[in-house]
This record gives structure tokens, sequence and C-alpha cells, in this order.
């Protein structure tokens, strides 16, 4: 009688699934409507863009109450962080989740906020 093939450990699907939590909610980028969303569109971060679209200014960010505790914010302004550095744009941080909370407890985004902005803050 053969013997029964041995079970996964019970690490490799732990870390799977710490590896799938990690990732986040899908966010997509709505340009018709100037804000960056979750695909169920329930989440999502508005901005408007100025000079010459060079800057992006942050004017909302919205998640509902189901959503509240989950980090869903915080992922919302890296999608919307991401694109303006990769599109060689600063930011003006005009909502007070980005300006208060945002970014103080990640720092490491100060350097696309505007020049303009930076010595007020």
């Amino acid at each position: 009688m053969a013997a029964a093939p041995a079970p996964a450990p019970a690490s490799a699907s732990a870390s799977a699934t710490a590896a799938s939590a990690t990732e986040g909610p899908k966010i997509v980028w709505n340009e018709k409507q100037r804000r960056f969303e979750t695909e169920d569109k329930e989440a999502y971060i508005e901005y408007v863009l100025v000079n010459d679209g060079k800057v992006m200014d942050i004017l909302h960010t919205y998640v509902p109450h189901s959503k509240r505790g989950l980090g869903m914010a915080s992922h919302l302004c890296v999608a919307a962080f991401d694109h303006a550095k990769s599109h060689s744009m600063s930011i003006i941080p005009t909502c007070s989740y980005v300006s208060d909370t945002f970014l103080p407890r990640n720092p490491s985004w100060n350097p696309l906020v505007s020049e303009d902005l930076k010595s007020s803050m």
C-alpha cells in the first residue's frame, strides 16, 4: 500500500495568504473622472491637474464605512503618488487625509510635494 502524499506545510499556505494580503486592493486610474479608485468604484481619491498638468492637486479621499480600517486610503494615495512620480509631477496635498495622515506616516513621499508648499510644512 502506497503512503499518502504529505500535505503541504502550513507555512507555505500562510505565506501565500500573507503575500496576497500585502498586495492590497487593485486600484485603477479613471482619467476621465480624474480619480484613482477601487475596481468596484466605492473608494477613491480625486484630483485636479494644475500648472499645465505638471502638478496634481489631491482634493478628496473617500472610503466607505464598510472598507475603513483596512488601509484603503493609503493604497489610494500610493497609486496617486506613484502616478505623479512616473509622470514627473508634483503634488499639492489639499486633502486633509493626505496632508495630515498619509504624508506624516510616509515621509518618503515628501519629495513629491510641490516646492511652493514645502516651506509651510
